[in-house]
């Protein structure tokens, strides 16, 4: 073998190992770029369950409410504590009264919106610093 060809086989060589090394650099890239879009996807995930929750939580609360006095409030805010810490729920109930059959019934709508990062108690929060999960329930009851 000549001189000549083996410094044009160096030559081809390097090239072929430059070649290896960008796509090995670009396939690193995209699997950390995956990674940390998959532990953002599970991270909101976790958010939005905590805010179904937290919603459900406002949901049994105006039922409440609403079936022991017969009545409820239009509008209430309150932060929730425990494994909802951070989170706050704002339940909203409207009620209508109607007759059937001659007796005087009672029709309550309670929606309950939970969320994280509330302001000053109460959903809809903000988006600033972080991302904003809100979930929000709906429930008719007939007394």
């Amino acid at each position: 073998m000549s001189a000549t060809s083996r410094s044009r086989s160096r030559g081809v060589s390097v090239i072929a190992a430059i070649f290896l090394l960008v796509v090995v650099g670009v396939l690193g890239a995209y699997i950390a770029s995956v990674a940390t879009t998959q532990h953002s996807s599970e991270a909101l995930d976790l958010q939005g369950t905590r805010a179904y929750q937290a919603a459900y939580a406002g949901i049994q609360w105006g039922a409440f409410q609403a079936l022991r006095s017969a009545s409820c409030a239009s509008s209430t805010s309150f932060a929730l504590s425990g494994g909802l810490s951070g989170f706050a729920v704002t339940v909203a109930c409207t009620q209508t009264a109607y007759t059937e059959n001659g007796a005087s019934r009672h029709l309550y709508r309670v929606t309950a919106t939970g969320c994280n990062m509330p302001i000053g108690n109460a959903c809809p929060g903000t988006q600033a610093g972080g991302y904003y999960v809100e979930r929000q329930i709906e429930a008719t009851l007939d007394r």
